[in-house]
């Protein structure tokens, strides 16, 4: 089984029009078998790719396989040297992709691709199959997926500083202050002098710095 991967998720503010946009790792290559016994080489998107391009489709962005339950839409597919790197959206007025959004912001779900195998596209390899060409039909939404550095590591949310959702505020703290969780809880509760009220004198110079770099949150929030 592949190493599991613990990079954190990233959140990134954005506007509107760009609100529930995520990127994530629909496969990666190389490595030991995932769940089903399955390594995906290098380039094994490569045909399937271009063929969507050439015909004008794209793999459908489901919830959990369900050809029934679209959740939004695949905006490009990359290959890279870790795998084949998605960028999707939400189609937030659509209720279970608004649930799904709101799960992949905590970091709830994975990504899992439904595919067929060409003929010759793959191979046993010391008991594993390895799959050399794949044609890509979906990616789904998952709780739990077969490779587990299938994840996503982005998701752009709203942050509205007039009608702030403190969840996000704290996400947005902790992220760009470099705050622990436990700091950043502190500054919710307490604000400013909630967040230093543990501190010791001595650690004038390490406050000096979180209070410039919230200075740069509070400008970067109120120019949203």
């Amino acid at each position: 089984m592949r190493p599991f991967q613990t990079a954190p998720l990233q959140y990134k503010f954005a506007a509107d029009d760009s609100v529930g946009r995520f990127t994530g790792y629909a496969s990666t290559f190389g490595g030991e078998p995932d769940f089903h016994g399955d390594i995906i080489a290098p380039g094994a998107f490569t045909k399937s790719l271009a063929r969507h391009a050439a015909a004008g489709t794209r793999p459908a962005l489901l919830w959990q396989h369900d050809q029934s339950n679209p959740v939004g839409v695949w905006d490009s597919f990359d290959e890279d040297a870790q795998g084949l790197l998605a960028s999707g959206r939400f189609t937030l007025d659509v209720p279970q992709a608004k649930a799904a959004y709101a799960l992949a912001k905590d970091g709830a779900l994975a990504l899992s691709i439904g595919y067929t195998i060409p003929p010759g596209g793959a191979e046993l390899v010391n008991g594993a199959r390895l799959l050399k060409e794949i044609d890509l039909v979906e990616t789904s939404l998952v709780a739990i997926a077969a490779n587990p550095n299938s994840r996503i590591v982005s998701v752009k949310c709203a942050f509205d500083p007039e009608s702030p959702n403190p969840r996000e505020f704290e996400r947005a703290a902790r992220d760009a202050l470099g705050l622990s969780a436990r700091e950043a809880k502190r500054l919710m509760s307490g604000g400013w002098n909630g967040l230093v009220r543990d501190e010791q004198p001595d650690d004038s110079t390490e406050l000096a710095q979180i209070a410039a770099k919230l200075q740069n949150i509070t400008a970067t929030l109120r120019g949203l």
